[in-house]
C-alpha cells in the first residue's frame, strides 16, 4: 500500500501529529471505537470524532507508528465499513496524553455517505436464541455491526438523536454498554432491549397484546391458524401468511385483489433445498447482507401451495434479515408469504395507522411496534444468472445505491427517472446516489412517495438539485414535476436513457450497439419506441433498427389487454383473428376491427416487450393481464420445458432504419399444428437469433463495439440465455446491466448519464 503519509522526509521531529480525514461509509459501523482500539493498541494518542459524513482523527506519535496507524485505518476497517482516506495533513502538536472519542460535529461542506439497513449479525443472532441472555428473544437486537440504518435516520451525523430511537430513553444497563469503548456495542444508535426500548403489539378482533413475548406468541399461533398478519419490519408492512396453505393464500389473493402476481416466500437457509433448486451463486445471494429476494426455479415440491406463483416456474424467496423475522421463521417453522403491504400498485405502507385504516379488509390481525419508519424501503429483487447478479428493483439493503461517476458534474441534478419502476437520482461531483424503488406513480401514494423521495435525498445529502432530468413523455407524473419544479430542466428520450444506463457498466468503452426493449416510450420522432438498436455513445445515439410498426388499438389499454395488440398484429399479417382465436367475443373483437381499420385510439408502436405480450396471448396463456408482464413471464416459463429452432425475420431498410419484419413469427403462433410449447420456445429463439445476427453485421462492420441489452424485455432469463449461448457460439461479448436494474428503474441513472454526455 502506498505511504498515505507524504514527504516524509519533512517531518523533523520524531513526535508528530496528522490530521487525518477518513470519508466513504464510516458512520454506522462502529468505525470510531475500532480507531480507539487501534491507536491504544498501537501505544498513539489523540481523538477521533463524526463530522457531517467523514470521521477525523487527529494522532500524535512517532512516524513509523502514524504510518502503521493509518495502513490499518484502511486494512483493518470494521466489516461493513468502506472508508477511504480523504486526507493526512502534519500539524502543530497538541501533546495528547491518551486517546478519546469525542463529540460529532457538523462540518460546513459534507461528505455523507449513508449505510443502507443491515441483517442481523451472528453474534446478535447467538444472543437472541440464549436463554441466559437479557436480549433473549428480543425482536429489536443490534450492535454496530448490525441493525436499521438507512431506515431510521432523520438526519446526520449519525446519532441517536438523529434517529426514530430518539424517544427510548436507556436503561442503566444499555447506557454502560453504549458509553463503553470496549463494547460491541458502543455507540450502537439504535442500542435497546426489553426494558427500555421498541415493543411489540399483536392486535385482532379479540385482542391487543403489548408484551414482545406474549405478541409474538399471538401472531404465530395466528399463522398457524391460516390468519393474513400484517407485519411490521424495517421498512414497511409485510403481509404474511402460511406459505403451504392454498386456503390462506387464495383468501390473500382475494382480498388483495391479486389473482396471479407471484408471491415472495420467508424462509430459514435450512429450507432452501427442500423447495427450490439453487445453486451456490444463488445461496450466497441470498446471504448477501442486503437479503434479497431471489428468483429461483421451485422444485414442485408439494408442501408449498400451488397458487403462490401460477403458471410460473420461478419463486421469490429470501432469507430471514431481522431479529423479528428470525423469531417468526425459527417458531412457525415453514416458509412464510411475506408480500409487501399495500394497496396493489402503491408502495409498501410504514405507519400503524395507515395499515389498520388502509388494509383493514385485507388483515386478519397486525403486529405492529412503536418505533417509527423514517422512510419506506421495499425488499430488493434480484437474480443470478450467466452474467452474475441482476438487480430487478432497489430496495432495503442496497438502498440509497451509491456509484461513482468517471466524470465530475459542474452543478448538482436530480434526475426523476420514469413513470412505472420509478427510481430518483441525485447527482453532485463525481457521485451519484439512487433511491429506493418508489413505485408506479399513477396512485396518490404513489406519487407522494415520490416527492419525498425527492426531498429526502437532498436534505439527507445535504445537496440541493440546479437542474432537472426527466423523461421526453409529457404524460408521465414525474416529467410533469419536473416542469413543475421550477429549475432548469432538461428531457431525456426514454430510450436513450435505457441505453445510456449501460455505459455505467463500462465507462471505459467507447462505442456501442445496444438494444433497447422494453414497453412503450416515447421516442425522437413522436412515436412509440420500444424495439430499437442504437449504434454510438452517450449523447450520441443513433438508431439504425427497429421493429415494423404496427397499431396499438385502445391505447393504453394495450398495456394489460395483450389480446388487442393480438388481434392487431393477426389483422396486419392478414389473418382472421375472430376465426382462428377464440381469445374473446366476436362483437368485442368486432368493434375492436373498426377501430383498428380506421385508425381510432390507434397509435403505431414499434414495442417488442408487446409482442412478447401478444405472443402470449395467441397462445392462450393470458388475455387481459392482472399484473405487468404476467403474459410474457408465462412465455417465458412455457418456453422453458422444450426446444424449437429459430425462424428468420426479414429485415428491410425504411428511411435508413433497418426494420425487421415479426410478421413470420404471427404466422408460426398461429400454427396449431405445433404444440404451444414448441411455439413459445421458438418465439424466444427467432428473438435471440434477431439479435445476434444484427450484433454479427455491426461488429464486422465497426471495431471495439460493446454489445449491451437495456430496458424490461431482458428481465427474460430464459431470452438473455439464449443470446449469451448464440454470443458465445459466435466469439461476441455480451454486456447487460448489473449495478442498477435493466427495466425503468434504471432510467434515473441513464438520464444522468446521458444529460451529461450531450
Amino acid at each position: 500500500m502506498t505511504s498515505p503519509i507524504q514527504n516524509k522526509e519533512t517531518f523533523k521531529s520524531e513526535l508528530i501529529c496528522l490530521h487525518v480525514v477518513v470519508s466513504g461509509f464510516v458512520q454506522g459501523v462502529g468505525f470510531r471505537p475500532f480507531v480507539f482500539r487501534l491507536a491504544n493498541e498501537l501505544q498513539v494518542n489523540g481523538c477521533v470524532s463524526n463530522n457531517m459524513g467523514q470521521v477525523t482523527v487527529s494522532v500524535e506519535g512517532d512516524r513509523e507508528a502514524l504510518e502503521l496507524f493509518c495502513e490499518r485505518l484502511i486494512s483493518q476497517a470494521p466489516v461493513n465499513a468502506m472508508p477511504v482516506i480523504q486526507s493526512v495533513n502534519e500539524v502543530e502538536l497538541v501533546n495528547y496524553e491518551s486517546f478519546s472519542i469525542k463529540e460529532s460535529n457538523e462540518l460546513i461542506e459534507s461528505d455523507i455517505h449513508i449505510l443502507p439497513d443491515l441483517p442481523v449479525c451472528e453474534q446478535c443472532l447467538e444472543e437472541l436464541f440464549d436463554k441466559n441472555n437479557r436480549r433473549y428473544l428480543y425482536p429489536f437486537i443490534n450492535c454496530t455491526q448490525c441493525g436499521p440504518r438507512n431506515s431510521i435516520i432523520t438526519s446526520l451525523p449519525y446519532d441517536r438523536k438523529n434517529t426514530s430511537m430518539q424517544g427510548f430513553k436507556l436503561c442503566p444497563e444499555c447506557e454502560s454498554e453504549y458509553l463503553s469503548v470496549n463494547d460491541r456495542r458502543f455507540h450502537a444508535e439504535p442500542i435497546a432491549c426489553a426494558a427500555c426500548g421498541p415493543v411489540l403489539n399483536f392486535v385482532d378482533d379479540k385482542n391487543n397484546i403489548t408484551d414482545n413475548m406474549d405478541a409474538l406468541e399471538a401472531c404465530v399461533d395466528s399463522l398457524h391458524k391460516g390468519h393474513i398478519v400484517a407485519v411490521k419490519g424495517l421498512g414497511g408492512y409485510h403481509l404474511m401468511c402460511d406459505a403451504s396453505s392454498t386456503e390462506a393464500i387464495d383468501k390473500l389473493r382475494k382480498r388483495k385483489k391479486r389473482p396471479d402476481k407471484p408471491f415472495a416466500v420467508l424462509m430459514m437457509s435450512s429450507l432452501i433445498q427442500e423447495y427450490v433448486d439453487a445453486s451456490e451463486q444463488e445461496i450466497l445471494l441470498l446471504n448477501e447482507s442486503s437479503r434479497p429476494i431471489v428468483l429461483l426455479k421451485h422444485n414442485n415440491n408439494e408442501h408449498l401451495a400451488d397458487n403462490l406463483a401460477p403458471g410460473i416456474n420461478r419463486l421469490g424467496v429470501m432469507l430471514p434479515s431481522t431479529p423479528l423475522q428470525y423469531i417468526l421463521c425459527h417458531y412457525f417453522k415453514k416458509p412464510l408469504v411475506a408480500t409487501s403491504a399495500n394497496i396493489s400498485g402503491e408502495p409498501i405502507i410504514t405507519m400503524n395507522d395507515d395499515v389498520v385504516k388502509k388494509l383493514s379488509n385485507l388483515c386478519d390481525a397486525y403486529l405492529h411496534n412503536n418505533r417509527d419508519i423514517v422512510r419506506p424501503a421495499d425488499d430488493p429483487v434480484m437474480l443470478h444468472n450467466d452474467f452474475g447478479v441482476q438487480i430487478l428493483r432497489t430496495g432495503r439493503g442496497i438502498s440509497p445505491t451509491e456509484i461513482t461517476l468517471p466524470f465530475k458534474l459542474e452543478k448538482p441534478i436530480l434526475a426523476v427517472g420514469g413513470h412505472i419502476k420509478n427510481t430518483i437520482a441525485l447527482a453532485w461531483d463525481d457521485r451519484m446516489v439512487i433511491s429506493a424503488h418508489n413505485g408506479d406513480l399513477s396512485s396518490l401514494r404513489g406519487y407522494q412517495t415520490f416527492q419525498q423521495a425527492i426531498k429526502d435525498l437532498q436534505q439527507l445529502y445535504q445537496v440541493k438539485a440546479e437542474v432537472v432530468i426527466c423523461d421526453a413523455h409529457p404524460e408521465y407524473a414525474s416529467t410533469r414535476w419536473a416542469v413543475e419544479s421550477k429549475l432548469p430542466t432538461v428531457k431525456i428520450f426514454h430510450h436513450h436513457a435505457h441505453a445510456s444506463s449501460l455505459v455505467i457498466e463500462k465507462p471505459e468503452n467507447a462505442h456501442w450497439l445496444i438494444f433497447s426493449w422494453d414497453g412503450i416510450g416515447l421516442g425522437v420522432d413522436g412515436a412509440l419506441w420500444g424495439g430499437e438498436t442504437f449504434i454510438g455513445s452517450a449523447g450520441n445515439w443513433k438508431r439504425i433498427v427497429s421493429f415494423k410498426p404496427f397499431k396499438l388499438p385502445g391505447g393504453e389499454k394495450t398495456s394489460r389487454e395483450s389480446w388487442r395488440v393480438a388481434a392487431s398484429l393477426n389483422w396486419q399479417s392478414k389473418i382472421d383473428f375472430e376465426i382462428n382465436n377464440g381469445i374473446t367475443s366476436h362483437k368485442k373483437a368486432g368493434e375492436l376491427k373498426i377501430m383498428w381499420d380506421k385508425n381510432i385510439n390507434s397509435p403505431e408502436s414499434s414495442a417488442a416487450g408487446r409482442l412478447f405480450s401478444a405472443a402470449s396471448s395467441l397462445l392462450g396463456l393470458v388475455d387481459i393481464e392482472s399484473f405487468e408482464g404476467q403474459g410474457p413471464m408465462l412465455l417465458e416459463a412455457l418456453a422453458e420445458t422444450t426446444q424449437a429452432d429459430a425462424i428468420t425475420l426479414p429485415i428491410i431498410n425504411e428511411d435508413g432504419v433497418d426494420r425487421i419484419d415479426w410478421q413470420p413469427l404471427i404466422v408460426m403462433l398461429n400454427d396449431k399444428s405445433l404444440v404451444k410449447a414448441y411455439r413459445a420456445r421458438c418465439f424466444h429463439e427467432t428473438m435471440a437469433q434477431c439479435i445476434t445476427e444484427i450484433s454479427i453485421k455491426y461488429s464486422n462492420e465497426y471495431k471495439d463495439l460493446s454489445i449491451g441489452l437495456a430496458g424490461g424485455v431482458f428481465q427474460n432469463q430464459l431470452l438473455v440465455s439464449l443470446v449469451r449461448q448464440k454470443f458465445d457460439e459466435n466469439n461476441l461479448r455480451l454486456i447487460i446491466p448489473e449495478s442498477i436494474p435493466v427495466n425503468d428503474g434504471g432510467l434515473c441513472a441513464g438520464q444522468i448519464i446521458e444529460y451529461h454526455h450531450q
